[in-house]
């Protein structure tokens, strides 16, 4: 039986010297990994359809077997080119990208985290890469997965805890235009590293190279 989908390319990988392991996000079925077969041949009908953080409508055919499911077609709906203006861009998009892999269970529907990752993806070419849009995205996350932190009864500053309601609370554009002192993002980036830690075991790699402040090239 044919399934379809809309959904948003979180991370590729080679499964052999001609298919692609491709894990989406949907809104509908969650997160879910589909092989393209031969999608690594030159004349492949998938040839410049996969790459990280397209947008597509897709079908496949469900594995009763696994959670490894068989693509069948897609048809490209937007690439996010100018993510790949600028090397920060990609970073921080790639590990928001594998933070929802490692707080999420395949196969369950979270449509707020399908938009979360798109308001996400759609923000980050505004300005210059900057650390407050991923500590912006964990708080989103969390605050999406029902374990946003207690703020007040935590350890931060009055300042940094303003910071992370400010960034948990507006919307993508609202939370750039918050300037913070480097002292109050240093303090709010260390709690969520514990916080991530306990919460969810462990942390992407990554996080600390999405965290850096980098000037785009004129």
């Amino acid at each position: 039986m044919i399934e379809t989908a809309t959904g948003v390319i979180l991370r590729t990988r080679p499964l052999t010297e001609t298919s692609l392991i491709v894990q989406w996000l949907t809104p509908t079925l969650g997160r879910i990994a589909t092989v393209a077969k031969g999608a690594r041949r030159s004349k492949s009908p998938f040839r410049g359809k996969l790459d990280l953080f397209y947008l597509a409508d897709f079908s496949f055919s469900r594995s009763r077997r696994s959670e490894l499911h068989t693509l069948s077609e897609v048809s490209l709906h937007e690439t996010h080119s100018a993510l790949r203006r600028e090397f920060g861009y990609l970073r921080q998009a790639s590990y928001c990208a594998a933070l929802i892999e490692q707080a999420t269970e395949t196969e369950t529907p979270l449509p707020g985290l399908f938009e979360l990752m798109m308001g996400m993806l759609a923000h980050l070419p505004a300005q210059p890469p900057d650390p407050q849009t991923v500590l912006a995205f964990e708080l989103k996350l969390l605050a999406a997965l029902g374990l946003s932190p207690m703020l007040e009864q935590s350890k931060l500053t009055v300042g940094a805890q303003r910071l992370a309601e400010w960034l948990t609370k507006n919307d993508w554009p609202g939370s750039g235009r918050l300037r913070s002192s480097r002292g109050q993002v240093t303090e709010l980036r260390q709690f969520l590293h514990g916080f991530l830690i306990f919460h969810l075991g462990k942390i992407p790699r990554g996080r600390a190279g999405a965290l850096e402040e980098r000037e785009v090239a004129a």
